[in-house]
């Protein structure tokens, strides 16, 4: 485990035959209760997408601020479009996190139940192809996410589609985001402050650059190092919640570089993996026993999600 966290491969759950689909809900039902992380190799995420996105966010950042700025919406809690650097702190930080990053949502049908929830996405007419790949890499990571949480409801003893329903046309957000190279001493943010996700899980790329750590059970930060093709996928505090903190969201960070790196630029595209705002996220009752009594009062994904865009500065 010298990436700091377990390894699985996906290929075994999607086409395997039934032990290896079993070995692969305990190995990740494993590293969700232990590490809260887990890289996953052959996961079905066309390569050259990803690096077509990749390469489209890179030009897009090195755009002028006043282009990038025209992206910008308000009243949107930085949910579609640019959000411009020093915006977005840690909910226990008031320092601004060292980044800049753009949005891209759900889409649904005009005569969609859902439509008056979802905004629309921020088109860049300097750019086409940047919002444009990053809807097909959204829809290949909804693909992915999915069949992780089909084998996290096995996990859990739970029907294989208790997710699959929750997730349909659910409230996801694939975001690029930009931590431009380090020009002076920060005033003591690092590039992205101690934090947890609040999505059921999160899939991230490798980044182009380190700097992504976790914080053990025994309180030491590991850095997370994953493999060039592999996505990293971490528990998100509505998971956490759901099981009663049986599945774990784990604290993470990105550090600032070494002194003699902070020219250089660092570019990362996570994908938070969201349900649809009316799923209850009231404790499953088999993970409230005498050793894990119950921890949290019942709310909606949408009344959860709105309490920490408010804790994290995105909302007002």
């Amino acid at each position: 485990m010298e990436k700091g966290i377990p390894t699985v491969d996906l290929s075994k759950f999607v086409h395997g035959n039934e032990a290896e689909q079993k070995q692969f809900v305990h190995d990740i039902g494993k590293a969700f209760h232990e590490v809260g992380f887990v890289a996953v190799e052959n996961h079905g995420v066309p390569k050259s997408l990803v690096e077509g996105f990749f390469n489209a966010s890179k030009a897009y950042f090195a755009l002028p601020e006043g282009i990038k700025r025209t992206h910008e919406v308000d009243g949107l809690a930085g949910q579609r479009g640019y959000t411009s650097f020093g915006k977005e702190h840690a909910k226990q930080s008031q320092v601004a996190d060292l980044k800049e990053f753009f949005q891209i949502g759900q889409v649904v049908p005009a005569d969609h139940p859902l439509k008056d929830q979802y905004p629309d996405n921020v088109q860049v007419p300097e750019m086409p192809d940047m919002p444009r790949l990053g809807r097909e890499l959204y829809q290949n990571f909804e693909i992915a996410g999915g069949h992780l949480l089909r084998a996290i409801a096995r996990h859990l003893d739970l029907p294989e589609d208790y997710f699959q329903k929750q997730i349909k046309d659910g409230n996801s957000i694939l975001r690029s985001i930009h931590y431009p190279p380090i020009t002076q001493e920060p005033a003591s943010a690092i590039r992205a402050e101690q934090h947890e996700d609040i999505n059921l899980i999160t899939l991230l790329f490798g980044a182009s650059a380190g700097g992504l750590q976790l914080l053990t059970s025994d309180n030491k930060w590991v850095p997370v190092m994953p493999e060039k093709d592999e996505i990293v996928i971490n528990v998100g505090d509505m998971l956490q919640r759901l099981t009663n903190n049986y599945l774990k969201s784990t604290t993470h960070r990105v550090v600032n570089p070494p002194r003699e790196e902070w020219h250089l630029p660092r570019l990362s595209i996570p994908f938070f993996l969201h349900p649809v705002s009316s799923m209850d996220l009231t404790c499953l009752e088999s993970c409230v026993t005498a050793d894990n009594p119950l921890h949290y009062e019942p709310i909606t994904a949408g009344e959860y999600l709105d309490e920490r865009l408010r804790e994290i500065g995105l909302k007002k």
